[in-house]
């Protein structure tokens, strides 16, 4: 299906190979159209907060447009390699600030291009780089432990990573939620908190007010989708009776009708309202269905 204009974002210079975005303050955003990262110009240097290896060799020319400063400091939004696998080639000594289930994962993993954190914090921390100052709360577990809410108070905006899909039918099974109730209470408490961009770490463009409701209604949709597709799908009807023994086809069978009811009942209101509707819904009523049988 087309992707519709309202979930497009400004190009990229190809010469370049990423944009920037200015939020204000003293706060840039840094996207290849794909991923997204940011950095905070404050007195004596930089804070940047994660470091994409699809884009990280071009962070610190990004800088230099704005910046002569050093990098000081560097926030990890959570583990992911796609998120920080260029930490190591941003260069210089900066202090790294992530959660303790990030640090942990992180020890666990031992990739030299993810440096585990020198700094971390269980529930809040506050970030202060001169007068700038960057809030970061952590909200259980969501897409993974570890994954934080970083607010920059004076521009007005909020870095939540892989949660939120700015125009878009989040990724696959629920951006692949670790805990698919936690995802759905993380929405939620996005939705109350106070800020005018949200910077959601994938896609082309930064998110609103407008796009966290979207989602949530989204959400709210699918899991009534699915719940009565559970309640009035029977197993085994109309396989072959050949098959009944099979536990597993029997399983699976049932499974996938859940799953046509389930797209069927959301098609007509989201295919055209989502961008990528049609890649990743029949993903999302799987792992709607799987949370409701087992969460």
């Amino acid at each position: 299906m087309d992707v519709p204009e309202s979930a497009k974002g400004p190009a990229v210079d190809p010469a370049k190979g990423y944009r920037l975005q200015d939020l204000g303050e003293g706060l840039f955003v840094i996207t290849d159209n794909a991923y997204q990262s940011m950095f905070l110009v404050y007195e004596t240097g930089v804070v940047v907060v994660d470091a994409p290896p699809s884009f990280a060799g071009h962070i610190r020319q990004a800088i230099a447009e704005i910046t002569l400063k050093p990098v000081t400091h560097l926030i990890y939004s959570h583990s992911h390699l796609d998120h920080i696998g260029g930490a190591k080639g941003l260069g210089g000594h900066p202090v790294i600030v992530a959660h303790e289930e990030t640090r942990r994962l992180l020890v666990r993993a031992n990739d030299p291009n993810r440096p585990v954190p020198a700094v971390t914090f269980r529930d809040r921390f506050t970030l202060r780089a001169g007068s700038r100052i960057l809030e970061l709360s952590y909200h259980g577990n969501a897409h993974e432990p570890g994954n934080i809410f970083i607010s920059v108070p004076a521009s007005k905006t909020l870095m939540v990573v892989d949660v939120i899909c700015p125009g878009w039918m989040p990724w696959r099974r629920l951006s692949l939620a670790e805990d698919i109730p936690g995802y759905f209470a993380q929405v939620e408490e996005i939705r109350h908190l106070p800020f005018d961009t949200l910077v959601a770490g994938h896609v082309a463009r930064t998110g609103t007010k407008a796009d966290v409701e979207l989602q949530s209604e989204f959400l709210k949709d699918l899991k009534l989708a699915a719940g009565q597709a559970l309640n009035t799908t029977k197993p085994g009807e109309g396989m072959d009776p050949r098959d009944m023994a099979n536990p597993w086809a029997l399983f699976d069978n049932y499974t996938d009708r859940v799953m046509v009811q389930c797209v069927n009942t959301l098609t007509p209101k989201w295919s055209t309202r989502l961008a990528g509707f049609d890649a990743f819904i029949w993903d999302q009523c799987y792992a709607m269905e799987q949370s409701l049988r087992g969460d």
